[in-house]
């Protein structure tokens, strides 16, 4: 089985849904994911601010990608289990920080903590995301 390396350019190219999000990276790693996103009305909700669903699916893919680099020389991957997103203050555009790193990194699951800042240095959420280990999928 031939387990496909994570890069930045694979993740840029790979995945319709972290294009959409506008996700881009700045850090990779098993131990720390950082990134950044330019908000603006494609991510409002009707009333004109930055939907919730942004903040968790901007979590979960960040701690994912971090969960899943840490354990592919296992030839593993990691999918969130939970998702605990709380939301400190809305925005409605600029840039946003996304910061993610593990709390605790075990043979079976993964804790991931991520925050998200404004330009300000607000934060604007804060997530916890719990994540399996699970074998990648056969390469054939």
């Amino acid at each position: 089985m031939s387990t496909p390396e994570i890069t930045a350019e694979s993740l840029a190219g790979g995945s319709a849904f972290i294009r959409a999000l506008g996700l881009e990276f700045e850090q990779l790693g098993g131990d720390r994911v950082t990134g950044h996103v330019l908000l603006g009305p494609e991510h409002h909700t009707p009333w004109g601010v930055v939907h919730g669903g942004v903040y968790a699916a901007l979590a979960e893919s960040a701690a994912s990608i971090g969960a899943s680099l840490a354990v592919q020389d296992r030839g593993q991957f990691a999918v969130g289990v939970h998702n605990a997103t709380d939301f400190l203050r809305s925005t409605t555009s600029g840039r946003l920080d996304v910061d993610a790193s593990p709390l605790q990194q075990g043979r079976v699951q993964q804790l991931w903590l991520v925050t998200m800042r404004r330009e300000d240095g607000k934060d604007v959420s804060r997530s916890q995301v719990r994540l399996q280990n699970i074998p990648m999928p056969d390469q054939a």
